[in-house]
């Protein structure tokens, strides 16, 4: 006799664990989107309508769960905004809106579709995981509503969140997230009135997540990381590209490094709004990632991570990332420093003349040293040593402290700090430093055409970032991003909703 279709999800599910458990490994996908858009409007379209956008993009997603599922995967991360896109209003986003439930109380909607209030997104991304027997992570909005008992409802009677979910191979809601940190055009979205430290049990170690905008913030991304430990991040993000510096796989491969933790990035793909870029980072750096700025697919990625990173004899040792910069006696400032702009931050610069040298630029608290020397210097291309060490953002303003190593957009100073994806010039070698106030540092080595470096630099315990054996690629920046949290301003925007 044939079992019945629950007990062969219980036996499908249980064998996957066993299979998790002894080999100390898992297998993660992530699945870069390109999300089919409903057409720009700010007026509500129906709850038909609404519904058969998102099952456009959900048999996209869904292809990709499959296929994920068919070569081995144990979970597969989907991006923010990928089931709906990003063009509205708050009250044009009303019709894509479900009722989240809070995960305790034990649901499976693929089994039970109607325990609560009409849940048919909820419902299919549950049947994704249960009938492929995958954990599935999607983004989605959440709707709440609240009476005038709460003096912080909304004028409309309800709170609207920008959330996350999390499915289990048997199709049970496990995690749900509201995202903290809104980007500043989110304005179809509520704050949470208080952060929220989600994290959850798998048979491949313990699991946090969170959204885009807040892995630049200490709640909840340090508390994840750092307080509660978790082995893996999963990480739904609609991530613009902003280079020199935070192209999605350069910032979010550093950051995996400098937490010492698995990344699971799984970003949107838009190339008219410079969206693209996701990967399966790790604290020893990517073990696949993509980035394609010239077409319109979508992709999807497989690679086989540590399932307890800090218990692995790789893991990278703990680096007090001022202690060689502070300790050189002499730290000399070079006398041709001048200013240029990465954006809006002002960099103090100084430029790298010789083919090999030893050079230090400071600003504010923060001094850069780097010592280097090319290969084969472009006579067409200008190196600088930068610094920056102030506050970030037109809204939002948040702390950093920036040492870069930069290839500038021409030979003219004055687009040093624009943006730039291609370079001539090699390194044999070059080691980078800085008097950072912060344990939070983050380091990245990025090649010519937005490639990443992996195994061909180094962080030295005495906070030094250091190249092996020279570039094998030509060289566009060399960066420590560190991040004083402390120093951030108060948020202008999260108030009680």
């Amino acid at each position: 006799m044939l079992p019945s279709q629950p007990l062969l999800h219980a036996a499908v599910f249980a064998l996957a664990a066993l299979q998790a458990l002894a080999s100390d490994t898992f297998i993660a996908a992530v699945y870069e989107h390109a999300v089919i858009l409903p057409d720009a409007t700010d007026e509500p379209v129906s709850p038909d309508d609404a519904l058969a956008l998102m099952n456009k993009n959900m048999d996209v997603l869904e292809g990709a769960i499959k296929e994920a599922a068919q070569q081995g995967a144990h979970i597969i991360v989907t991006p923010e905004d990928g089931i709906y896109g990003w063009r509205f209003t708050r009250e044009a986003i009303y019709p894509y809106l479900e009722d989240i439930p809070d995960p305790a109380v034990n649901w499976v909607p693929c089994t039970d579709p109607t325990r609560f209030a009409p849940a048919p997104v909820q419902e299919r991304l549950s049947c994704m995981a249960r009938n492929n027997s995958i954990y599935v992570v999607a983004n989605m909005g959440d709707k709440k509503p609240c009476n005038a008992s709460d003096p912080s409802c909304p004028s409309d009677g309800r709170y609207q969140y920008n959330t996350d979910v999390v499915f289990d191979p048997e199709g049970k809601l496990v995690a749900r997230y509201h995202k903290y940190n809104l980007f500043r055009r989110e304005t179809q979205f509520n704050y949470p009135k208080e952060p929220e430290a989600v994290t959850f049990e798998t048979p491949f170690g313990k699991f946090g997540i969170f959204t885009c905008f807040d892995i630049l913030f200490r709640e909840p991304a340090v508390v994840l990381v750092s307080e509660l430990q978790v082995d893996t991040v999963l990480f739904p993000t609609a991530w613009m590209n902003v280079l020199p510096f935070l192209t999605a796989v350069e910032f979010h491969s550093a950051w995996a490094m400098g937490m010492g933790v698995n990344l699971l990035s799984a970003n949107t793909h838009n190339i008219n709004l410079a969206m693209t870029g996701d990967g399966l980072f790790t604290p020893e750096g990517p073990l696949a990632y993509h980035y394609d700025s010239r077409t319109e697919e979508g992709c999807l990625l497989l690679a086989e991570l540590s399932a307890r990173p800090r218990l692995s004899p790789t893991y990278p040792p703990a680096v007090n990332w001022s202690s060689y910069a502070t300790s050189i006696k002499k730290f000399p400032e070079g006398n041709d420093t001048f200013l240029g702009a990465v954006r809006r931050d002002i960099f103090t610069f100084s430029e790298l003349r010789c083919k090999a040298g030893n050079y230090t630029v400071c600003q504010g608290d923060l001094c850069c040293h780097l010592v280097y020397q090319m290969s084969n210097k472009s006579k067409d291309e200008v190196y600088v040593l930068g610094a920056f060490d102030g506050l970030h953002g037109s809204l939002i303003k948040y702390h950093w402290q920036i040492c870069t190593l930069l290839k500038c957009q021409s030979t003219d100073r004055n687009t040093c700090g624009q943006p730039v994806e291609t370079a001539q010039t090699k390194f044999e070698m070059f080691s980078l430093s800085g008097t950072f106030g912060t344990n939070y540092v983050f380091p990245e080595v990025l090649y010519s055409g937005v490639e990443l470096a992996p195994g061909e630099f180094e962080v030295l315990r005495d906070g030094r970032l250091k190249s092996k054996h020279g570039t094998s690629k030509p060289l566009l920046t060399a960066t420590l991003f560190g991040r004083l949290y402390e120093k951030d301003l108060p948020h202008p925007l999260r108030t009680s909703p």
